[in-house]
């Protein structure tokens, strides 16, 4: 059995501003498909939140420590 990678949160970034050139791009989307776009940046964009709150959350436990 494999682990999936975590992602870091540059290459998230970097898929989100795929989606949304691809976006711009577009005189005329496919509603469809520009849906399945919108739905892949909410999931990134939920990701991001939750991992730059990790790693928020790591920073005051490194400043937390350097205090002490």
């Amino acid at each position: 059995m494999t682990t999936k990678k975590k992602e870091t949160i540059s290459d998230s970034l970097e898929q989100l501003e795929r989606i949304v050139q691809w976006l711009d791009e577009q005189e005329r989307v496919d509603v469809e498909e520009g849906l399945t776009k919108v739905r892949e940046g909410a999931a990134l964009v939920k990701e991001l939140r939750s991992r730059l709150k990790e790693v928020e959350n790591e920073f005051e436990e490194v400043k937390k420590e350097l205090e002490a």
